[in-house]
């Protein structure tokens, strides 16, 4: 007789990754990521039996936030269960929560620095539980924040170090997978703390949603993630082969027309990376484009772009009419001189 339904689902989903990971050659390692609770126990044992049918090494690692009492107690659960399943090596990593961005925020980056340097220090990669209900949570958050595209594409399967098998799999089946096989799951109190927003949009707005929109809202969430990360995957590629196209020094095209004069050459940039030819740019769709000055920008080193700034440098491109430099977050100015955008290290008062 077969295993469970529940089970084979969980184990299906495990040996796709594991398959993949011989097809690519990536590292012969994963650890699993598992803090005792439904999913990260369903992963585990079904890592546990997947791995040595696929010639991957598996292990098992659980991170010690210290928020709770008897926190340390059930650390120690976790890593027993991850012995009794056969995972080798198995780990705790105690980590020092910050402040910054609240409790919830400040203990997933305590967290994945943890993960980041195990990862490193062992070449491994590191396998995490989040389900497809994790998935439509997260891009319901992100339609909340109102930040375009990019966070509502959700989680991917495959954003190395870590790998999420269950990004297709719903949270009863894993809660199901553990009764099956005779685990008992560690329920965290911090989800079912109403104090976090994940919480209450798992316990209250996806449920009103099934009942106004009759049912599969969490599939339906997750599936338009998935459709909508190919498009913008296709789309950062195209942005990709435009800036290779502008990594070779080339001659400066003749001045377009209402361009500033040429600075004096001992003001100019001395990098290629630190112009950009208009007519690479000027005539791609509004998406490319965008994408195209973002990356130059962290190219020459301006950090991360607003969509204020990324506005401000896209019309220096599209709405020229003699406007001064445009401040870019990390001391650098562009300005727009005989067809090029230019980078320049801000000045101080000093100079």
């Amino acid at each position: 007789m077969g295993p469970a339904p529940s089970v084979a689902e969980v184990r299906r989903a495990v040996r796709a990754v594991l398959g993949d990971r011989s097809r690519t050659g990536a590292a012969d390692v994963v650890l699993v990521a598992c803090s005792g609770g439904a999913d990260s126990l369903a992963l585990a044992a079904a890592t546990a039996f997947e791995a040595p049918r696929s010639g991957v090494r598996a292990g098992l690692v659980t991170v010690d936030h210290g928020l709770q009492p008897g926190s340390a107690a059930q650390a120690a659960r976790a890593a027993a269960c991850g012995r009794e399943l056969g995972l080798d090596p198995v780990l705790t990593v105690d980590v020092e929560v910050g402040g910054e961005g609240g409790p919830e925020a400040a203990a997933r980056t305590a967290r994945y620095a943890a993960l980041d340097a195990l990862a490193v220090r062992l070449g491994a990669d590191v396998l995490l539980g989040h389900t497809l209900d994790d998935q439509a949570e997260t891009v319901l958050l992100g339609l909340g924040r109102g930040s375009g595209p990019r966070s509502i594409v959700g989680m991917a399967v495959v954003d190395r170090p870590y790998v999420r098998p269950l990004l297709r799999v719903r949270r009863a089946t894993t809660e199901a997978a553990c009764a099956a096989l005779g685990l008992t799951p560690w329920d965290d109190p911090h989800n079912v703390d109403p104090r976090y927003q994940r919480v209450r949009l798992r316990s209250e707005v996806v449920p009103l949603l099934d009942d106004v929109l009759q049912g599969g809202v969490a599939p339906a969430l997750a599936r338009t993630a998935e459709l909508l990360r190919d498009d913008l995957e296709a789309l950062d590629a195209w942005a990709a082969d435009v800036l290779a196209g502008s990594a070779s020094p080339s001659v400066p095209p003749a001045p377009v027309a209402g361009d500033q004069l040429r600075v004096p050459a001992a003001e100019r940039p001395r990098s290629a990376v630190d112009h950009l030819e208009l007519s690479l740019v000027a005539g791609l769709p509004r998406a490319v484009r965008t994408r195209v000055l973002r990356a130059w920008a962290a190219r020459t080193g301006a950090e991360p772009l607003s969509a204020e700034r990324t506005a401000a440098l896209d019309a220096l491109v599209t709405a020229w009419h003699g406007q001064g430099p445009v401040g870019l977050p990390g001391g650098i100015d562009v300005t727009r001189a005989s067809g090029r955008l230019e980078a320049h290290p801000r000045r101080t008062a000093q100079e």
